[in-house]
């Protein structure tokens, strides 16, 4: 039996937000022999880290390998939040509570300042403050997640409400969950547009963007950098590398620090508003209280479902996880069982040992990366703390700046175990499911 055509006529493998905001090519000239700051990668925290440097008087470089905005930059769900993968309680327990309460200060700190940031430019990029809401996949999840917000309102004040099973519909129009609670201050935001407005304030202000330029080599040469590309060389005074799931081999100390993996994610076709109010009535962005999250959010520019899950799979192609993600939904919320998919996409993220984002510099290199799935956040703010740094601010210093950057021995940059990591992680979930352990 011939499977049903799931997608639409207009069916495109590329980001929803690429409607809007398309990825940009930029100056396509001679390299300037020398600048104050050379910038591999052109992301969220390339372009905050070159925008501050210009407004202060330094000569930027932006150095691209493919055009501005390829990345995870324009492809990411667009999530505004202060959660990391280790729960405030697992740092207090690990590190201490004053550690604990400065990284979730500092993450909020972060999601505050890109509400900052774009009012201050000006950028329209439906930037908003829906809340949030997180469904728990177990009764273990459910008094899990009490717990630990309760604990982040009792330290830190920050705001929540659980969500009983039987209201679970006042949220989503879904019975997969066991509840759940809504985090009412965390934001979204169309992350394309919100970069074409970054781009556009960091060439303003004379950052100079290099697309198809590719950095091969990055060598210290006494107080300088020199920097190798597929179109000549450059000296720098400093770099920056800002690739995070991007992060090439031969930037080897960084690379044998990230771990890249793939994300998915699709848009459904356009549905009525009755429907789109019906499925998440609130407007939140929603995730699971798994590891290995499903999330799910209404586009702001239209009457479609953002949705996404599947982290660290193999598909075939794209339309094969197309298959997959719409099998998925299909589950969470069946009203979408009958509805087509008009965009599926993949995008490069990056994680660390730690689970914690990292900034500093090494051998004369400055980074900041791993964030973690905070993307949006953490790469725009430590952005600005790069260019802080660089400048010789104290207001440069940073909590995910203080622990050392750790590897395993013999990774090189090959995330050859994601798959398995994440089957692990699904067994852990299903084992704190049952057990509550």
């Amino acid at each position: 039996m011939t499977p049903p055509n799931i997608f639409t006529s207009d069916f495109a493998e590329r980001p929803h937000w690429w409607d809007l905001a398309a990825p940009e090519a930029c100056e396509q000239g001679d390299l300037p022999p020398s600048a104050d700051v050379a910038i591999v990668g052109s992301g969220y925290t390339a372009l905050v880290a070159a925008l501050h440097l210009a407004r202060a008087g330094r000569s930027v470089l932006v150095l691209e390998a493919e055009l501005a905005g390829h990345g995870a930059s324009r492809r990411n769900a667009g999530y505004l939040g202060r959660t990391l993968k280790r729960s405030f309680t697992w740092l207090e327990e690990h590190h201490g509570a004053e550690f604990a309460t400065r990284v979730y200060r500092e993450l909020d700190a972060a999601r505050q300042w890109v509400f900052t940031l774009v009012a201050e430019l000006g950028i329209q990029c439906h930037i908003a403050q829906p809340g949030r809401f997180i469904g728990a996949t177990s009764e273990a999840h459910y008094n899990d997640l009490a717990q630990e917000l309760e604990v982040m309102r009792r330290r830190l004040g920050y705001p929540y409400e659980m969500i009983a099973p039987m209201d679970l519909r006042r949220e989503l129009a879904s019975d997969a969950y066991k509840g759940g609670a809504v985090i009412p201050d965390l934001g979204a935001i169309h992350p394309a547009l919100y970069h074409q407005g970054l781009l556009k304030a960091a060439r303003k202000a004379g950052v100079r963007v290099f697309t198809h330029t590719p950095v091969t080599g990055l060598a210290r040469d006494g107080k300088e950098i020199k920097v190798a590309t597929a179109r000549g060389a450059v000296t720098a005074r400093e770099a920056i590398v800002a690739t995070n799931g991007y992060t090439p081999r031969h930037v080897s100390w960084l690379a044998r620090r990230v771990i890249p993996f793939e994300g998915f994610m699709a848009a459904t076709e356009e549905l009525s508003p009755a429907l789109m109010a019906k499925l998440i009535p609130n407007g939140r962005t929603v995730i699971d209280s798994n590891v290995n999250i499903n999330f799910i959010r209404p586009a702001p520019d239209c009457a479609k479902i953002l949705f996404g899950g599947q982290t660290g799979s193999k598909p075939r192609d794209l339309r094969d996880m197309g298959q997959r993600l719409h099998a998925m939904i299909s589950e969470l919320l069946p009203d979408l069982a009958g509805v087509r998919l008009s965009r599926v996409w993949k995008g490069q993220c990056a994680g660390t040992f730690d689970f914690m984002p990292h900034i500093g510099r090494h051998d004369g290199l400055w980074y900041a990366m791993g964030y973690n799935f905070a993307g949006v956040p953490m790469g725009s703010y430590l952005g600005l703390k790069l260019a802080q740094r660089i400048l010789g601010k104290d207001e440069g210093a940073s909590v995910f700046g203080t622990t050392p950057f750790p590897t395993l021995p013999f990774y090189g940059g090959n995330p050859w175990f994601v798959p398995l990591a994440m089957r692990w992680f699904d067994w852990k979930d299903a084992r704190f499911a049952r057990k509550g352990t």
